[in-house]
């Protein structure tokens, strides 16, 4: 396997003096699961900030997907996150928004055209167990059902990378594994999956690679998992995941081999200009973060 993000002795101050990494250096290889734990305020988020250029380093060099993006200009950014799916805890869905419209509104935002649409979001909102939800808002829904939302619409454009931070945070310890489990399926697939999470449990269920971060340093990298044990305060044993049955297996396959019927460019073509909706979730990105600081 190759590699699909690189970090080569990486580190971010802050303006404040806030260290949050230092010095951190690691391969992640397509096709990967990887959780990344670690207490609050050890640098997980700026780890993921760093992937998606939300933030830049303060020193080292970090390739995605054979790009440099250490000092991309910002006008490149929203053809990085093109190969991108984002899985936010807080969801962050537009609930003037039918659950159809948030899932499309990935693809018309990247100019999908829409023929490519029609077909595509009805299969990944079937995928995720929604096409019965299709035409409410979120606010209808649950916590559980609005987090497949969330990860419906970072599903839709096929991303080569899903990244989630915190995706269980927000919901109960059931849906947790529903959404660990689908995830799975998904990288099963070849997708390369990053899950941020501070819920042990989670971790020690599914045996991925666990990369633990404390106080701005990667401590550990193992596919095992290397956690304190900690009390369970709930028996989650009745959270067991049956195996995933064939056709929603089949479905999986199928919905990561569809294209979004957006033809790649030659080598000799201009590329697409980023539309004017990318342009904008890069500059409002940009203002939260800064307002954050």
């Amino acid at each position: 396997m190759s590699n699909i993000i690189e970090f080569k002795n990486v580190s971010k101050t802050y303006g404040s003096g806030t260290h949050a990494l230092n010095n951190a250096s690691l391969n992640i290889e397509k096709g990967e699961f990887v959780f990344i734990v670690g207490a609050s305020g050890a640098g997980k988020s700026t780890f993921l900030k760093l992937i998606m250029h939300e933030e830049t380093p303060t020193r080292g060099t970090i390739i995605v997907n054979g790009t440099n993006v250490s000092k991309l200009k910002r006008k490149k950014v929203p053809y990085l996150r093109r190969n991108m799916g984002i899985v936010f805890q807080d969801f962050r869905l537009i609930d003037k928004m039918t659950v159809y419209d948030n899932v499309a509104f990935a693809m018309r935002a990247i100019g999908a055209r829409p023929s490519a649409v029609r077909k595509r979001v009805p299969y990944i909102l079937e995928l995720v167990g929604l096409s019965h939800k299709a035409q409410n808002r979120p606010s209808e829904l649950s916590g559980g059902e609005q987090q497949r939302v969330s990860l419906a619409r970072a599903l839709v454009n096929n991303p080569s990378i899903i990244i989630a931070d915190e995706p269980t945070g927000n919901i109960d310890p059931e849906m947790s594994y529903e959404i660990i489990g689908l995830l799975s399926e998904i990288n099963a697939q070849g997708t390369t999956i990053l899950v941020v999470t501070h819920e042990h449990d989670l971790v020690r269920r599914f045996n991925k690679r666990v990369i633990e971060i404390e106080k701005g340093k990667v401590i550990s990298d193992t596919k095992e998992p290397v956690i304190e044990d900690v009390e369970v305060e709930f028996d989650d044993s009745k959270y067991e995941l049956d195996p995933p049955s064939e056709e929603i297996s089949e479905a999986i396959a199928a919905a990561l081999e569809e294209q979004t019927e957006i033809p790649e460019q030659a080598e000799d073509e201009p590329a697409v200009e980023p539309t004017d909706e990318e342009t904008e979730s890069a500059d409002a990105v940009e203002t939260e973060d800064k307002e954050a600081e």
